[in-house]
């Protein structure tokens, strides 16, 4: 299997773990008469669950090698989908969902260390590109081959389907052909320490955490989504999985529009380019979202705007590293998730409006980062 392929495989994991049963939200809601806010726990929860093991992967991939780490963890996805397939109640499927995050969080935190281990300078920059013009397929496609299940199965088929999936992944990982990297030494203590040094790195941990923040809005969406097509804007769950993936085509057509202008203009210029689109595009949520189309033109912007940035700020994160790539990268994704994994709890509260929440968000993750830029430059321009 080519690399290419295979860390596009592993970076799929999160959008085939959530966006596939985003349509059946609704019905596992009704079918087992609980809240938004409880049957978004299968969300939540997964996401917290998802980073927090990324954090224990990356570490044990500088130690033992990405390969055998990478078939564990993809192993025990597949026994999540299957679990998720039987669940009987939301208290089944949320622990389901656990086990799924913990297998999927493999994936996940090392497909951006394989990216490092595997190219360097502007052809690592443009496959990180490449990835994200191809990854956004899946938020793209998963929900319609959700609601389509849905319009002829049980919901419980959609984590069968998973479970096939990932099977695939799984096989990708036993023919893997591992590249040479300097492992770690020493004891799980000394593994975790290695956390300690990399956060010691003021430059990898101000834009870690900055950035990490830039899709807040997005994930406020992920999860609000149904809620607000289906029961606000009256929607079917066919519907919904059309104008969802309108908003998958922003991040595939924003990743594809970065890896043409990373080659003629500077990485900075695009970044902050980028991050103004996703303010304004939040503005325009704020300020036009009272229907569907007026709420999905400015998400479109939203999501166009991140897709753009996403590359360039992966790349240019990991570059202020030298070691530790599974540590840094496993840390990169961690923060990345655990404030999406806010986002969604915050957006299933009962607000007058959740279109509004998202717009807030969005601003918010485009500021951030912003200004993390914006210092930063004049951090190394006093240093100079």
């Amino acid at each position: 299997m080519p690399n290419f392929l295979f860390i596009t495989m592993l970076a799929a994991f999160p959008a085939l773990s959530t966006d596939m049963y985003l349509p059946a939200l609704p019905t596992i809601q009704e079918q087992w008469g609980i809240s938004l806010a409880e049957v978004n726990l299968s969300l939540v929860l997964f996401f917290i669950f998802f980073s927090f093991f990324m954090l224990i992967y990356g570490p044990l991939s500088d130690k033992y090698g990405r390969r055998p780490v990478l078939i564990g963890g993809v192993g025990i996805y597949v026994l999540g989908s299957v679990l998720c397939a039987l669940s009987t109640n939301i208290w089944f499927l949320v622990t389901a969902r656990i086990v799924q995050a913990a297998g999927a969080a493999s994936a996940s935190a090392l497909s951006m260390a394989l990216a490092k281990d595997l190219y360097t300078g502007s052809e690592r920059q443009k496959v990180l590109a490449y990835i994200g013009v191809i990854i956004p397929l899946c938020p793209m496609l998963a929900p319609m081959l959700g609601s389509m299940m849905l319009k002829f199965l049980s919901w419980k088929w959609i984590f069968g389907c998973q479970a096939v999936l990932a099977s695939m992944a799984f096989y990708g990982t036993l023919v893997f052909k591992e590249p040479e990297f300097e492992k770690t030494e020493g004891g799980i203590l000394n593994m975790l320490s290695r956390y300690l040094v990399v956060l010691k790195n003021v430059e990898f941990t101000t834009y870690c955490f900055a950035f990490s923040v830039i899709a807040i809005g997005f994930f406020g969406f992920l999860a609000g989504s149904a809620d607000i097509y289906i029961r606000g804007f009256g929607m079917n769950e066919q519907q919904y999985a059309m104008f969802f993936g309108f908003n998958a085509i922003g991040f595939m057509t924003g990743s594809f529009t970065c890896s043409r202008l990373c080659v003629g203009y500077s990485s900075i210029s695009i970044l902050k380019v980028s991050l103004i689109g996703v303010i304004l595009a939040s503005i325009g949520v704020l300020a036009l979202g009272g229907s569907e189309y007026a709420f999905a033109a400015p998400m479109f912007l939203m999501t166009f705007s991140i897709g753009v940035s996403r590359p360039i700020s992966n790349h240019m994160i990991l570059e202020t590293v030298d070691r530790d790539i599974g540590a840094a990268s496993a840390l990169l994704t961690f923060t990345y998730f655990i404030f999406g994994a806010v986002a969604m709890e915050l957006i299933s509260f009962d607000w007058p409006s959740k279109i509004s929440v998202i717009g807030q968000m969005g601003i918010l993750g485009g500021t951030i980062p912003l200004l993390s830029l914006l210092w930063m430059a004049r951090r190394a321009g006093v240093a100079g």
